[in-house]
């Protein structure tokens, strides 16, 4: 039986491939910055970010994809997403296939959709960033707790 990609926009194979990378080359991450333009100073930013040596394909997904840039770091590329709309989009493309970042992806999701209308609704936001950033194997030794800096 063949699949007909006519009118889809993502392919499942695609979707698939794409979550496949992102549980084996990438990470979900959420910042937590200073932000002078937000009602209470801070904002809580969800990232996606897949690790390559070559090029190659991450500007594959950057055209593919229509989102992110391509960036240079010391020893390899990064794909990074910020957009929070993008973020979501390549969240909810993935979510089905991916196997690794299931927990990411419910916790970056559940960010993504809470709207900062209170100091403590930031706070929580925060906390939930926190929870995110312990499920990703670098982050671990090196993240403080930057939910506590928000009440400060």
């Amino acid at each position: 039986m063949k699949a007909n990609a006519v009118g889809k926009i993502y392919i499942e194979a695609d979707r698939a491939y794409l979550a496949g990378l992102i549980d084996g080359e990438g990470a979900i991450m959420a910042t937590i910055e200073r932000h002078s333009e937000k009602k209470f100073g801070w904002r809580v930013r969800v990232e996606v970010k897949i690790t390559q040596k070559e090029a190659v394909i991450l500007r594959f997904l950057c055209r593919k994809y229509h989102v992110g840039k391509v960036n240079v770091n010391r020893t390899a590329y990064d794909w990074m997403v910020r957009d929070q709309q993008d973020v979501r989009m390549i969240l909810d493309l993935i979510s089905p296939y991916s196997l690794a970042k299931k927990r990411q992806i419910q916790l970056a999701m559940k960010i993504l959709n809470i709207r900062v209308e209170s100091k403590a609704k930031l706070v929580f936001v925060a906390r939930l960033a926190d929870t995110l950033s312990g499920h990703n194997v670098r982050s671990k030794n090196r993240r403080k707790n930057y939910a506590t800096m928000i009440k400060i």
